[in-house]
């Protein structure tokens, strides 16, 4: 499968600062030990193969997919094969006690990097999953961030989104708090962090899904009026890899705009990815009829399609990566961006927001709005826009 093609792109965004720093990189690499949470997801298994491919001390990875992990491992064999240095995967929740036992008993950690995440903007549609996301996105982050510092680790990263910047929803929102906390955290241990958009074909994604629509013989849906920035899993590896090991304090590292990068709808890719498998889209009015004519559409060499605007609540019409006010510095880097950051947090406003979230906690029962008026607390002309629609509710 041609990715580039499909998100309509003829190279690779970061292979300039690469080739530049490889030596750097690799030096760093094969002189330390990391650990990688979240490390079977599609960020986290790119960015652990960066990291094997240039043989480090040691290399731990940690995820709460058994699954995931079992494919991790046998794609890094198949790929790499093996290293000198010590390779180990541990399938464990990085908010438990067993993930805190096996930090304390395995540690020694130069690097830690956090790549868990609940990344879909339909995690919101319920209090339930939203009260996970903030845990997942913001209080294990804390909770591995202390473990480093404890532990004596040098730098800490963890992956942010553009969809923190001037977020529409309540995913970004938590990214963004997260965010904030980082700057906080900063005091203590260096961090650097990464906003980049969406990962091709990561699992999970409107992409991914596409494949495993074709082999399940279903129809397509997709958005037409949405634009996103797309990467490459690899891409998402190299930038993650350079934020942590280049990244200063607080620094935020993005992939810069340019002729190669541009904004692309989903239905756009959904027409090309059609056609690199031999097929014509035949565009339907009702999910129904797309359902139920699927075999004589395919018969015919097209594939049964549903594009349509988008009316679910937490879209954004297009993705930015840094904000008015933020300071940028665009020469360090010839493909990145990064946005530089101060320690001048609102610490009581922080501590509130974990007070708040405590108290929720303890009582047992919490409602949506509770916590949505607690993020409009934290984030001053947060746009969220509630519109009693989810991607639930879509094919």
């Amino acid at each position: 499968m041609d990715i580039l093609g499909l998100i309509g792109r003829t190279k690779m965004l970061l292979e300039e600062d690469i080739t530049h720093f490889e030596g750097t990189l690799s030096s760093i690499v094969n002189e330390s030990s990391f650990l990688v949470i979240g490390g079977a997801g599609s960020i986290g298994q790119a960015v652990t193969k960066e990291i094997f491919s240039r043989s480090p001390k040691k290399l731990h990875v940690v995820d709460i997919s058994e699954n995931n992990m079992v494919e991790l491992v046998r794609d890094i064999r198949s790929s790499f094969g093996y290293m000198d240095g010590e390779f180990k995967t541990f399938a464990l929740d990085c908010g438990s006690v067993e993930f805190e036992a096996m930090f304390k008993a395995e540690g020694g950690y130069d690097y830690v990097l956090n790549l868990s995440a609940l990344k879909h903007v339909r995690s919101e549609k319920d209090p339930f999953t939203l009260m996970r996301m903030i845990d997942v996105n913001i209080v294990n982050t804390l909770k591995t961030i202390d473990l480093a510092i404890k532990g004596g680790a040098k730098k800490y990263f963890c992956v942010s989104t553009d969809k923190a910047a001037n977020p529409a929803n309540m995913m970004g929102a938590s990214k963004r708090i997260m965010e904030m906390f980082l700057m906080q955290k900063g005091r203590d241990i260096p961090i650097s962090t990464a906003r980049f958009a969406n990962v091709a074909f990561s699992d999970g994604s409107l992409l991914h899904g596409f494949n495993q629509r074709i082999l399940k013989k279903q129809p397509i849906a997709a958005p037409n009026d949405i634009r996103r920035y797309f990467v490459t899993p690899k891409e998402a590896g190299q930038l993650c890899l350079i934020s942590t090991l280049l990244g200063e304090n607080r620094d935020i590292c993005f992939p810069k705009l340019n002729e190669e990068l541009n904004l692309v709808t989903f239905s756009s890719i959904a027409e090309k990815y059609l056609a690199e498998r031999g097929y014509g889209v035949a565009l339907c009015e009702t999910e129904g009829e797309a359902r139920e004519h699927i075999d004589s559409f395919v018969s015919q060499g097209k594939w049964p399609c549903c594009f349509f605007p988008s009316d679910t609540t937490g879209e954004k019409d297009y993705e930015e990566f840094f904000v008015e006010g933020e300071e940028v510095d665009f020469d360090r880097f010839t493909t990145l961006g990064v946005v530089k950051n101060n320690s001048n947090t609102d610490d009581n406003k922080l501590n509130h927001f974990l007070d708040a979230i405590i108290a929720l906690k303890k009582r047992g029962s919490w409602e949506k709005e509770e916590i949505v008026e607690l993020f409009f607390e934290m984030i001053p002309g947060f746009g969220h826009k509630e519109t009693g629609k989810y991607l639930d509710g879509k094919m």
